[in-house]
């Protein structure tokens, strides 16, 4: 029914599951995470309740394996289940029950745990577990969608692919969750959802580095003051990647064009401005409500659009 990995990324502490499934929203089922603490993935005939149960477990110092025994042995169809934890110091259980339906099984490797049922072949989860290892030095999420990519190209689910997920919480416990979550995406009806969230996860990390340039005291936020040469070119290096992936989305070429206004770089700011406005006409009145907000001069903007 289903393949995915989990993993601590022993370069961070982060904990993060990739997987995919012939199934509707596998996103809302199979993977439970909770920063600093660990990782489990439910599946097969799944139990949902062993995620949120097993991170209690963990979060009260049991180990991976204790906690794993213990679901298993309280539930009343073990056979059809398929279950994976990973603890706070990488420590990795898995499990897959006699029934589940073949191909079916698992493998760990040093803080990582690969899985699957109702698979192509048992090459499935073998060539993730490879693709995750070989690929050390990586960042987490590509390591993660490398061994996602794998398994589907090693045959994947033998009913075919729906639905996908990837997601990534920190190492730390006990912060703000909405701090601590990295990366949450999900694919729940699509023909091909590795290739699609693998999309999205490229499309995650350019609104990232629009984001930090967007929400950045004094680059963007507040009196254009006190930027070095040095904070200005590495923002707009941050927002020309971020436009080489969005495309016809306007939205990284629109702050650029802010961010050169703001630092009078008139000339270069007016020529993106024409570009964007060309390309999408609505946002020249957009660029007036930004003015009005004190993003730029109001003046500012009157000079640069008649340029």
């Amino acid at each position: 029914m289903t393949f995915s990995i989990i993993a601590r990324d022993p370069e961070t502490g982060a904990f993060g599951i990739a997987c995919e499934t012939h199934f509707f929203g596998v996103g809302r089922l199979v993977g439970w995470l909770e920063p600093g603490v660990g990782v489990i993935a439910t599946q097969a005939f799944v139990n949902v309740g062993f995620g949120p149960r097993g991170l209690d477990l963990l979060r009260e110092g049991i180990a991976p394996q204790d906690a794993l025994s213990s679901l298993i042995d309280g539930d009343d169809a073990p056979d059809v289940r398929q279950l994976a934890i990973i603890g706070p110091d990488g420590t990795v259980a898995n499990f897959t029950g006699a029934k589940c339906v073949q191909s079916a099984g698992a493998l760990s490797g040093d803080q990582v745990s690969v899985q699957g049922n109702m698979l192509a072949s048992h090459d499935v989860y073998r060539s993730m577990l490879e693709a995750y290892e070989s690929s050390a030095g990586e960042p987490f999420a590509k390591r993660l969608l490398l061994a996602l990519r794998a398994g589907e190209d090693a045959g994947g689910d033998a009913r075919g692919s729906q639905s996908a997920v990837l997601k990534i919480v920190s190492g730390n416990r006990g912060g703000n969750a909405w701090e601590e979550t990295l990366l949450d995406l999900r694919v729940d009806d699509h023909p091909d959802p590795v290739t699609e969230i693998t999309r999205l996860a490229e499309v995650s990390g350019a609104f990232d580095a629009l984001g930090d340039v967007m929400f950045a005291p004094r680059l963007m936020l507040g009196e254009y003051e006190d930027v070095s040469d040095e904070e200005l070119g590495g923002a707009l290096d941050a927002l020309d990647s971020a436009r080489a992936i969005l495309g016809d989305n306007l939205e990284a070429s629109f702050w650029k064009a802010v961010l050169l206004g703001r630092a009078d770089r008139d000339a270069e700011s007016a020529a993106l401005f024409a570009e964007v406005f060309e390309r999408g006409p609505h946002w020249r009145p957009y660029l007036d409500s930004v003015a009005a907000a004190g993003f730029i001069a109001p003046e500012k903007v009157a000079a640069l659009v008649s340029k």
